[in-house]
């Protein structure tokens, strides 16, 4: 069975808008929207990965340090299992454009994806970014994502 380890950067600007970038030659989800992301290589960090993946995919840096863990989300869908880790930035350096495995790039009100987005992303936004859930997981289909209460935390 294979795992994914996948950091995510979720940038935000003055307005609340999240950047998407329309996926393009990726390996998943190819033309769709989706954050600037992707898989945690070796000996890196989670913040590092998600940094660097904004820089490839949208042409911004970020730094690490600064970069807010929003949460955790546990997947299990048709064979694959992975950790996706969304990260909040509200600040970096660059304009972001399109560039590798990204063909472009716009500013999306969270609760107003396009329906080309990812299928996961609206579920994901609402439970990270706008409800302050830490940890979550998808075993029962891509619209089932369900937050996961923290010991001694009110739910």
């Amino acid at each position: 069975m294979t795992f994914h380890l996948v950091a995510w950067a979720v940038l935000l600007d003055g307005q609340g808008r999240v950047l998407l970038g329309r996926r393009s030659g990726a390996s998943y989800a190819d033309g769709l929207w989706g954050l600037p992301g992707g898989h945690v290589e070796a000996g890196e960090t989670l913040a590092g990965a998600a940094a660097r993946e904004a820089a490839e995919e949208v042409g911004v840096s970020l730094n690490p340090a600064e970069l807010a863990c929003l949460g955790v989300a546990r997947y299990d869908l048709d064979g694959t299992q992975g950790l996706d880790v969304f990260f909040e930035a509200r600040v970096w350096t660059g304009t972001p454009r399109p560039l590798d495995k990204t063909s472009e790039v716009a500013w999306f009100e969270p609760t107003a994806l396009p329906d080309d987005a990812l299928p996961w992303l609206g579920a994901a936004l609402e439970l990270h970014l706008l409800g302050g859930v830490r940890l979550a997981e998808q075993v029962d289909g891509m619209a089932q994502v369900r937050a996961l209460p923290l010991v001694g935390r009110p739910d």
